[in-house]
């Protein structure tokens, strides 16, 4: 009787905190379908009484959402590609090529994950600025593309590539470029996956970073265009919640489309550690 009542509990916890996770959001869509005024009634209902897709319509027609929208997608896509190509080279290049000083700047590497990412972005501004890549594309991505912890984590992962299959590889003539490309790739496939969904999702979340380094709205992100927005039209929850829908959506669908991947990534990793 104990097993059964204590998986019921379970269950009931479980099913309890998923309504408590999702409640938010469920709402956040709903009260994106409301007349304007509506979810500001006391107590504010549920459901739309009479749904409506005018705050969409307006978020695109006339407040150039659709801008924003293009912005973080280039934006994430392209430091997503970016990260996925510089630090797989540096993993691998940090676990299996053998070249003075390696290990001293992989201590370096680990050292400074201990760093704020705050307490680098003034210098950081400061010699994008002398770049000239102050608002700009380049500016908002480029920081990204050589993050210090998926180095970490391509380098331990690639650690599991036996040296013998590499050495055979090298005897018979393979070059490094050859080695990475197929054999290396293939083998890390699930921790690139992995850290793809990171920095897709990192970089189409960050508000920070974008709001130092853009000057333009016709450059603004997805979070920075509509914290802007918010600020002239507080007075209209229902057309900021659509705004907000739109900003949530794509990561809910890129996490829920490649989730066995990120899990599968992060137990082989684990395994490997």
């Amino acid at each position: 009787m104990k097993r059964p009542l204590a998986r019921a509990a379970l269950f009931l916890a479980l099913g309890l905190g998923t309504v408590i996770s999702l409640g938010p959001l469920l709402w956040m869509l709903s009260a994106s379908f409301m007349t304007t005024g509506e979810a500001s009634s006391s107590p504010p209902p549920l459901w739309p009484h009479h749904p409506t897709f005018d705050h969409y319509r307006d978020m695109f027609e006339r407040l150039a959402l659709g801008r924003y929208f293009r912005n973080s997608l280039l934006n994430a896509v392209g430091a997503t590609l970016g990260a996925l190509f510089v630090c797989s080279l540096a993993g691998y290049a940090l676990a299996k090529l053998r070249f003075r000083g390696r290990d001293r700047i992989f201590q370096t590497l680990v050292a400074m994950l201990v760093v704020p990412a705050q307490v680098g972005m003034l210098p950081l501004f400061m010699l994008l600025r002398e770049l000239g890549l102050v608002n700009t594309y380049v500016g908002v991505i480029l920081p990204s593309i050589a993050s210090i912890y998926a180095i970490f984590l391509i380098r331990q992962y690639t650690l599991g590539v036996p040296d013998e299959l590499l050495d055979a590889a090298r005897l018979d003539g393979a070059s490094e470029w050859l080695l990475f490309r197929r054999i290396v790739l293939p083998v890390i496939a699930p921790i690139l996956v992995t850290l793809a969904i990171f920095t897709f999702l990192g970089t189409w979340n960050d508000f920070l970073w974008p709001l130092i380094i853009l000057a333009d709205d016709r450059w603004y992100t997805l979070p920075v265009g509509l914290a802007n927005l918010s600020l002239e039209h507080v007075q209209d929850p229902e057309l900021m919640l659509a705004g907000a829908v739109v900003t949530v959506a794509p990561v809910l669908i890129v996490f829920v489309a490649l989730q066995r991947y990120y899990l599968q990534g992060i137990m082989m990793g684990s395994v490997k550690g």
